[in-house]
């Protein structure tokens, strides 16, 4: 294997480099789920996107679902992380990491009844923000969405429910 293709043709390097410090606010709240948005696809020019995922005590997380045009990866920081590998559930705690290719049968869960908190990573980088705005925006208002409602919403943002 080797290095890509040059994106960056310039002789002289320049200062673009963006911190995050890790006292800032959660970008958004899911539920008991504090999201930061790391590096979004828009920051990262397409290559990959960046979350802090922190999830209180309460039992959190998304089914076993797929992605068709991304891969996503899982870091576990603290806390106990259930991580479903597409065959079996695994107990995952600091320093765990899985990775999941396009297509790729994943799931999550804090069930521990203690806070847990992990790194999300998709590549390349696609606009999750909507996705994870729009279930901000269901789990605060307490909408109920038909079947069909969830499927469009799903298929929107490249999620495919097993």
């Amino acid at each position: 294997m080797s290095y890509p293709e040059p994106r960056y043709r310039a002789d002289e390097g320049t200062v673009s480099a963006v911190l995050q410090p890790s006292t800032r606010e959660p970008d958004l709240l899911i539920g008991p789920t504090a999201v930061h948005y790391l590096a979004t696809s828009d920051l990262t020019h397409g290559e990959f996107g960046l979350y802090r995922w922190e999830m209180g005590p309460k039992p959190s997380g998304p089914s076993p679902h797929f992605h068709k045009t991304i891969s996503e990866s899982f870091y576990v920081l603290s806390g106990a992380v259930r991580l479903f590998d597409g065959g079996r559930w695994i107990d995952a705690t600091a320093g765990d990491f899985l990775f999941v290719p396009q297509g790729g049968v994943h799931a999550f869960r804090n069930e521990s009844g203690e806070p847990a908190s992990m790194l999300i990573l998709f590549a390349p980088g696609a606009p999750r923000e909507g996705y994870f705005e729009a279930l901000a925006e269901i789990t605060r208002t307490g909408r109920q969405l038909t079947d069909e409602e969830w499927t469009e919403l799903y298929a929107r943002h490249d999620q495919y429910m097993v």
